[in-house]
């Protein structure tokens, strides 16, 4: 009984996933709120009354699709904050991590820049909130470093916003450069421009960090 029961979860996964995957594809070119459920359905091959089986409606499975793709950014972040070391190594490491996370991930990252400011409350509310949580990890691996001795909670968390948003715009950046080349090919100039203003923007937060004097400094 437990090897049947075993069996059926793992087709209830794979369909679940299925229709992830089929939703990213269509969401290519359209919008979520104009994503139809027959459409999607059809897409998997199954019944529409499937659907029902593993979301409650489509902001659900948007809300799921922003867990997912941003979900995987937690590891990403993580790996860019523990790097050590020479500040232009750390800079062009970060930008590098970022321009290969979206070359492999374009579907998904086109996905949040749609829906980010899109018409479905539901994702928007789930991009607000991962994000949120990518500030207070950054804001928390900040503090640690000695070069914020004396910052207020609220001036890190500041900063951390900052280096949140230049994440999110220079990944909109790759994917923008990255569409007007040929799939798979090596860097292209727009990307080379992207990842060169990435660059000179990160130089620019970190040297304003050194000289921050604190929020209640200039009151």
């Amino acid at each position: 009984m437990s090897h049947t029961v075993g069996i059926r979860q793992a087709q209830k996964l794979k369909t679940r996933q299925a229709l992830l995957d089929a939703a990213l594809r269509l969401l290519e070119h359209q919008s979520l709120s104009s994503l139809g459920l027959r459409e999607l359905t059809r897409a998997v091959g199954v019944a529409p009354t499937a659907f029902y089986r593993h979301f409650a409606d489509v902001a659900e499975l948007g809300v799921a699709l922003v867990e997912e793709t941003l979900g995987s950014l937690h590891g990403l972040i993580g790996a860019i904050l523990a790097e050590t070391g020479d500040a232009e190594v750390r800079i062009a490491r970060t930008v590098d991590l970022i321009a290969r996370h979206v070359r492999e991930h374009p579907a998904h990252f086109r996905f949040i820049a749609r829906e980010r400011h899109g018409g479905v409350g539901p994702v928007r509310a789930a991009i607000a909130a991962q994000l949120d949580a990518f500030t207070e990890e950054v804001a928390t691996a900040l503090g640690r470093e000695p070069v914020s001795a004396g910052w207020s909670e609220e001036d890190l968390r500041m900063l951390a916003g900052v280096y949140v948003e230049h994440m999110v715009m220079t990944a909109s950046a790759f994917l923008s450069a990255q569409e007007t080349g040929e799939p798979g090919a090596p860097e292209g100039p727009a990307e080379e421009q992207v990842a060169r203003t990435a660059r000179d923007r990160l130089r620019l937060v970190s040297l304003g960090r050194l000289h921050w004097p604190g929020r209640d400094a200039g009151r």
